[in-house]
């Protein structure tokens, strides 16, 4: 067995455009528990600048309602959300992932919105976290599929995050290789590097687990590897009773990570956090995988297929129209680059369609089934009123 054993722990916080905000006004406590999960996670790291390794990626959506100036003073006696924003973008424990601006499930949205879900964030990001250089990339839900890796290869991402199941070895591998070392995946003349999640371990790591637990579980997963292995687990960060819960020692932070970190901190021979792309500037990545298009498991659905999104036909409906308003709206842009029309009223207009085709994406129109499916409509019946303004200006 190697002497090393690497743990890359990633946090995936999420909320829908206003979600947030309506909680703090109809469903406080829950906004408060929210709120605080996020804000422990600094707090927790901040006397392990050592041996702290946390990767985070965050929504744009979560990331707007945080910086914005009402909702800060709204939250204020809860958490310090500007300093909040300052301690994710200043704590050296901490790597951000870039992703999707709205969180959709990428390989179910329009390949043509792909671009915009993934530039926008980024940019939006860079001007907070500038301390951040994104290597890395998270799918949104980790949906992911091949024909992704031109657009981040190209946006610059040296990584992705993929889930075990999905994640196949070209050639023969041992399971434990195929798990627990990084490996390179192509398509379309481009290459990316592949970080696999172990799943068993995130379900784990989701619901509540001590550390003593983990440590037996990983040393015996990784006792026939002849390389530093290198553990990935993902999971959401601010969901779930074991992320929520604010009795001292009683949750994720108290009761697992900080004695993890207190191990670290006292034996190289115990389980190192890392952040990925230390990892891979010492150890690189081995072997080529392809990566079936999936998500993570969520509840009781395994994440084949994509079921918790497409599982109903007013799912299917919703989708069906995303493509077709994506499609008339890209066709109304490419109309007025064509004509070369400078009309800033046009311009305008057209921004307005897109966003909020952009916007009826996000996952959770689609994982709450017929309940949120609502949200995905309201977006484009905006995008297409802006549509028939924008054509209007044409003729």
């Amino acid at each position: 067995m190697a002497d090393t054993l690497y743990h890359a722990l990633v946090l995936n916080l999420h909320q829908p455009h206003g979600n947030l905000e309506h909680l703090l006004q109809h469903n406080e406590w829950e906004a408060r528990e929210i709120l605080f999960a996020t804000d422990r996670i600094p707090r927790s790291l901040v006397d392990y600048p050592d041996v702290g390794r946390v990767h985070l990626a965050l929504s744009a959506t979560l990331l707007e309602t945080l910086v914005h100036s009402d909702f800060q003073s709204r939250a204020y006696g809860i958490v310090d959300c500007s300093a909040l924003i300052w301690s994710l973008c200043n704590s050296p424990t901490i790597d951000m992932l870039g992703t999707a601006y709205y969180h959709p499930v990428m390989p179910l949205i329009p390949p043509a919105d792909w671009p915009a879900q993934v530039e926008r964030w980024r940019g939006f990001a860079h001007r907070l976290f500038y301390n951040s250089d994104f290597q890395g990339f998270w799918p949104p839900e980790m949906g992911f599929c091949m024909e992704m890796i031109p657009l981040l290869r190209r946006m610059g991402y040296r990584y992705v995050l993929a889930d075990s199941e999905h994640v196949q070895p070209v050639e023969s591998m041992r399971w434990e290789e195929v798990r627990y070392q990084p490996h390179i995946a192509r398509y379309g003349g481009e290459e990316i590097i592949v970080i696999v999640r172990d799943r068993d371990l995130s379900n784990a790591q989701e619901s509540g687990m001590e550390f003593d637990w983990f440590n037996k579980e990983v040393r015996e997963r990784t006792k026939n590897c002849d390389f530093a292995p290198l553990v990935t687990t993902c999971s959401d960060g601010q969901n779930g009773g074991w992320f929520r819960n604010v009795t001292p020692g009683s949750n994720f932070w108290d009761a697992f990570y900080k004695p993890l970190m207190n191990k670290a901190r006292a034996s190289q021979d115990a389980i190192q956090p890392i952040f990925i792309k230390d990892y891979l500037d010492r150890f690189g990545a081995t072997g080529e995988v392809t990566v079936g298009p999936g998500a993570w498991n969520t509840g009781w659905h395994h994440g084949n297929d994509f079921v918790q999104w497409t599982g109903t036909q007013a799912q299917k409906d919703a989708l069906t129209r995303v493509d077709e308003v994506s499609q008339a709206v890209h066709g109304a842009l490419r109309n007025a680059a064509h004509i070369g029309s400078h009309n800033p009223e046009l311009l305008a207009l057209l921004e307005e369609a897109r966003w909020r085709v952009l916007r009826a994406e996000t996952s959770c129109n689609f994982f709450w089934g017929d309940a949120w499916v609502m949200r995905c409509h309201s977006d484009l019946d905006q995008a297409c009123a802006y549509l028939e303004r924008a054509n209007a200006c044409f003729n």
